[in-house]
């Protein structure tokens, strides 16, 4: 007889990845406050590699609306300018020779709706994920019931991955709502 919870952990497993996968997906969507976070995806050629730029400078947030980047070596001061420039954020670095500020601007209202549309998709992803590791344990526990598992047991254990499930949709509708809640508040 198969013990349903060889299809119970992994399904949960698959759950916590995508609640923190979500988690690390709405880190770096810019809420109009400093973020070091949103930086992370910025590469910069570093002796002929790509490396991230918390990987060849000091990044600070001395407040709200500034992150500052101090380079290690001088010569990657342009190399991270052009870095930021050429990317997606859409903001200009400042550079005095001794650090390279980036003042975030605060959000204009289609912003800042574009933003929470673009955080509700990254939480309907993450909820279509759990579903599919709810409905591929559900599948599982089916087929165990072939292999000499008792319907009863399949019917509490189907029960228990739907309280799984149901606590990780809480988990990824209280990460939207606190960063809808963040993108908003002016």
């Amino acid at each position: 007889m198969t013990d349903p919870k060889t299809y119970i952990a992994p399904a949960e497993e698959k759950m916590e990845l995508a609640v923190a996968y979500l988690d690390e997906a709405l880190a770096h969507i810019r809420a109009g406050k400093a973020n070091p976070k949103i930086l992370d995806t910025i590469r910069v050629n570093y002796y002929g590699s790509n490396a991230p730029i918390s990987n060849v400078a000091n990044i600070s947030v001395p407040d709200a609306r500034t992150i500052t980047i101090t380079p290690w070596e001088k010569s990657m001061f342009k190399e991270i300018e052009k870095a930021i420039i050429n990317s997606d954020l859409g903001i200009t670095p400042e550079n005095n020779g001794e650090v390279i500020r980036i003042s975030i601007p605060p959000l204009t209202e289609d912003r800042r709706k574009q933003l929470v549309k673009q955080s509700k998709a990254e939480a309907e992803q993450a909820k279509v994920s759990v579903r599919n590791a709810r409905r591929d344990a559900i599948e599982g526990l089916k087929k165990a019931i072939k292999q000499g598992m008792s319907e009863d047991v399949e019917k509490d254990a189907e029960g228990d991955v739907q309280k799984i499930h149901d606590k990780y949709l809480k988990k990824i509708d209280e990460l939207f709502a606190a960063k809808e809640k963040e993108i908003l508040t002016v």
